[in-house]
């Protein structure tokens, strides 16, 4: 009777906090596995994006400069690609943006940071936000628009840092 009492504390002394840290660890690693194909998904629709980018080559999307002299058809197909674009970002934002971001979450989102401020640079793309914005999350909204004033103010003052 002893030996099944002294057995029964350890199990409770040792054992089930060793049980507790391991569910703890397996609950942390599914949900940074949960994290990492979010981010893959994501990525995979921007590239899918960048692959419509390349499909369009008369829209000059790449150049960080308006495209000059648009018909209404590639008007039409720009605004359509920048809106998809934007409901791209936001739905990132949505998914992996929190302002405490730290470590391997904090580089994933820096990466799609990177993107916004890219996109950001582009004239045509800058001056349509408001438009684009209009029935966004409207956190993200200010984060974009905060980036683009940014980007903005980088290129009004290239020798500047902000």
């Amino acid at each position: 009777m002893q030996l099944w009492e002294l057995a029964s504390y350890v199990v409770t002394v040792v054992g089930l906090p060793v049980a507790i840290g391991i569910f703890l660890y397996e609950q942390r690693k599914e949900r940074e596995n949960e994290e990492e194909a979010g981010y893959l998904q994501l990525s995979d629709a921007y590239a899918k994006f960048l692959e419509l980018v390349l499909a369009n080559p008369d829209l000059q999307l790449r150049s960080l400069r308006r495209t000059p002299n648009l018909t209404p058809e590639q008007h039409e197909r720009m605004l359509i690609l920048f809106d998809e674009l934007v409901s791209l970002f936001e739905r990132a934002y949505i998914v992996l943006y929190d302002e405490r971001l730290e470590g391997r979450a904090l580089r994933r989102w820096r990466t799609w940071e990177d993107w916004i401020r890219e996109w950001c640079r582009r004239e045509d793309f800058r001056d349509l936000l408001p438009d684009l914005l209009r029935s966004e999350d409207a956190e993200f909204a200010a984060y974009i628009r905060k980036l683009a004033a940014e980007e903005m103010a980088k290129e009004r003052n290239p020798g500047r840092s902000s």
